[in-house]
């Protein structure tokens, strides 16, 4: 099958070598997101709005590829602090309805440009 690359302005560009999301077929695989603002590059200030910020982006990319929130089916987040767990599933409910998609919560020690969040999804279109 042909890998289709996916780009939006909307989105922050890519910090490095990769893309925003690739489609094969009728599934999409987005690239981690930080709270970063797609026009100015800059990091949002605090885990609420960083997280705000990256569904966002992941919401700007996943409508490029075609698709929006109801067509993921995996979620992956990463913190630098497990103890922001409530907040970014706060902000999620705003952004999700059930059934949820599928999803991993993964504590790790830093992210790129100092970020508190990052999440990358996998979408399957009709």
């Amino acid at each position: 099958m042909a890998r289709q690359i996916i780009s939006t302005p909307d989105a922050p560009a890519a910090i490095g070598p990769y893309s925003q999301a690739v489609k094969v077929g009728n599934q999409v695989f987005l690239s981690g997101q930080i709270g970063l603002d797609p026009v100015s590059m800059q990091l949002a200030d605090g885990v609420e709005a960083q997280a705000v910020r990256v569904f966002d982006n992941l919401k700007a990319v996943a409508a490029a590829a075609g698709g929006g929130f109801a067509d993921v089916v995996k979620i992956n987040i990463y913190l630098t602090d497990l103890a922001n767990f409530g907040v970014v599933n706060e902000i999620m409910t705003r952004y999700f309805a059930e059934p949820y998609p599928a999803r991993a919560t993964v504590g790790v020690r830093e992210l790129p440009r100092g970020a508190l969040v990052e999440a990358d999804l996998v979408l399957v279109l009709d």
